[in-house]
């Protein structure tokens, strides 16, 4: 039986809260307003309320702020030690020592860290990676998979029914081409049990395709039969369904050793290809016709926005299906909203593909409100992010110019780790060494991703990620590892809190930090932005770092040990769960 889970309010929230009672007991006109609070270096916290709001009410800033410290009764407050106005306005706000040890027992305490769910009740639908069947992934999938996929679990852990939709490029005439090829030579090898190691089933593919695409270029019989080839692939001939079947299925094999190896979420079975939405493109276009969204122009269907204008003044439109009556990925991408919408029942859409398309869904979601699909009752969202350059910040490719295969990238990542954790250990056994060098070689790549704000370029320096020091995965590892080795030889023991303890600084400001935790996951969530996340997360090593620096905890005596050990698990806890979410291994020795 699951029990309905208690949220543990932070100290941030509860003295919004308090501050906000203050203000509206002491002016009745500003009941409700923004109480401003926020974390402070000259106290625990600051509230700016007085600075922001004494202009709306006519009064100077300063005698705001002295009014609402009188309107607080301390005496009666579990939180607040002391609230004392300073320079034009702000309120330094002290806590009390045993409002700190309370938090951090609290958070202990329950099993999620004291996060409440604010998404329950939400259905949303995160469409992400999206490789092209019978293609090698290559480096334009990371950010997607990796940002699609970190988003995917924050969301689901603070409550929401996620749905996981990996939008397969499965259909088109390339697949035409490709069977008609594979049909006319039958000794061709492509599946994964007759190819060698190191080789996959979309490598071979990929091989076959680009034979198969010159030779339509150079033979016009052979252009003729893979067209017809195309033809009785939609019309659903058993024959040439089988083998695309076949295609379909190898390629997702390989997609999957990808995917398990980056330890991201997606399988087979949140695979929705292009191919699913083909019936519905019709009907699809027949209800945008009807509404008067789509309409002719030079044999074509199009619609045209009202929102975005291109050169010349004239509105950007949609191709919602072609002159020679084919339909293009732009009715592909509204029927698939439509179909999210209408039968997924999903609350929130969010798709995570590259910044270069953000037009393109702009438009879709255009549409999609205007046919009535998309409501006020659920919303749609472009995660857009941006390119992934070599370390001399120009696009990534190999010394051939080519794109880069994501096995060798992260490879490559993994060998790079390896060394770098050989030097810091030279005793390590083998297969212990390969262990840790795969957790960190794929943390070192997944971080250095997600720890960029999503909309930027990032260039990929594998010397830079596998570092041990400074804001990379290796050292959040590498932090939850030496976390764990304390608790190890402390005997793991149950902790008490004593609140009597007076906290050192270092002890509250990493108890402050902790306690921020919810906050920031919340945030991601409403933001999709995972870089704050990490920002979070290598604050607290930092503060847990200066902790341990200035707060021997094994030597301690007793109370001050076992609020030391309380903190040191919370934070081995936070940390942990917080990589976790990240998709990233915490591993409890390095």
């Amino acid at each position: 039986m699951s029990v309905h889970h208690q949220e543990v309010p932070s100290l941030l929230e509860r003295i919004a809260t308090t501050m906000s009672g203050a203000i509206g007991r002491v002016r009745a006109d500003l009941a409700g307003a923004d109480p401003v609070v926020r974390r402070s270096e000259r106290a625990d916290f600051q509230c700016n309320a007085p600075l922001a709001l004494a202009k709306r009410v006519g009064v100077p800033p300063r005698d705001l702020a002295a009014d609402v410290v009188a309107g607080l009764d301390l005496d009666a407050d579990p939180v607040l030690a002391s609230v004392e106005p300073s320079g034009p306005g702000f309120l330094n706000v002290t806590v009390t020592d045993r409002a700190v040890w309370a938090q951090v027992a609290a958070r202990l305490a329950d099993a999620r860290l004291g996060v409440g769910e604010p998404e329950l009740g939400r259905k949303v639908v995160v469409d992400y990676s999206a490789p092209n069947i019978a293609k090698e992934m290559h480096v334009g999938h990371l950010r997607t998979t990796i940002i699609g996929d970190s988003l995917a679990r924050v969301t689901g852990f603070l409550g929401a029914d996620v749905l996981r939709q990996n939008h397969l490029g499965d259909f088109g005439t390339q697949f035409g081409m490709l069977i008609q090829y594979l049909d006319e030579h039958p000794d061709a090898a492509w599946h994964q049990d007759e190819l060698g190691a190191g080789t996959s089933a979309v490598s071979a593919l990929d091989g076959l395709y680009r034979a198969a695409r010159a030779e339509f270029d150079a033979d016009a019989g052979f252009a003729d039969r893979a067209r017809s080839r195309v033809v009785a692939l939609q019309s659903g001939d058993p024959a040439t369904v089988a083998v695309w079947q076949d295609i379909v299925a190898e390629s997702e094999r390989s997609f999957t050793a990808i995917y398990d190896r980056l330890g991201v979420l997606l399988t087979p079975e949140d695979s929705v290809g292009e191919s699913f939405y083909n019936p519905m493109l019709g009907d699809t276009v027949d209800e945008l016709v009807d509404a008067g969204l789509a309409v002719e122009s030079d044999g074509a269907l199009v619609f045209y926005s009202q929102e975005v204008t291109g050169p010349e003044g004239r509105p950007v439109t949609l191709m919602v299906r072609k002159r020679d009556g084919g339909y293009g990925y732009d009715t592909t991408d509204l029927a698939t909203i439509r179909y999210r919408l209408r039968e997924l029942k999903a609350t929130r859409l969010v798709y995570v593909t590259d910044s270069r398309q953000a037009l393109h869904f702009q438009l879709v979601f255009e549409a999609a409100r205007r046919a009535g699909w998309l409501t006020d009752s659920a919303s749609a969202e472009h995660a857009a992010y941006g390119t992934i350059l070599g370390p001399d910040g120009t696009p990534f490719k190999t010394r051939s110019g080519g794109t880069v295969r994501l096995m060798d990238l992260l490879d490559d990542a993994v060998s790079r780790a390896r060394a770098v954790v050989e030097e810091k250990n030279p005793d390590l056994d083998p297969a212990e060494l390969d262990r840790i060098a795969e957790s960190a070689g794929i943390a070192a790549v997944k971080y250095a991703d997600l720890s960029t704000s999503r909309v930027k370029d990032y260039s990929f320096d594998v010397d830079r990620m596998v570092s041990f020091t400074g804001n990379t995965g290796v050292y959040l590892q590498y932090a939850h590892a030496r976390i764990s080795s304390i608790l190890r030889h402390a005997g793991d023991p149950d902790v008490t809190v004593d609140p009597t303890v007076t906290p050192h600084p270092a002890e509250r400001e990493l108890a402050l930090v902790l306690d921020g935790y919810g906050a920031v996951v919340t945030e991601v969530a409403a933001t999709l932005e995972p870089h704050r996340l990490c920002g979070y997360l290598y604050d607290l090593a930092r503060a847990y770092t200066a902790f341990y620096d200035n707060c021997p905890v094994l030597k301690a005596d007793e109370p001050v040990r076992g609020n030391r050990l309380a903190l040191c698990r919370l934070t081995a806890r936070t940390l942990g769960h917080g990589l976790g979410l990240l998709g990233i291994t915490a591993p409890e020795r390095m």
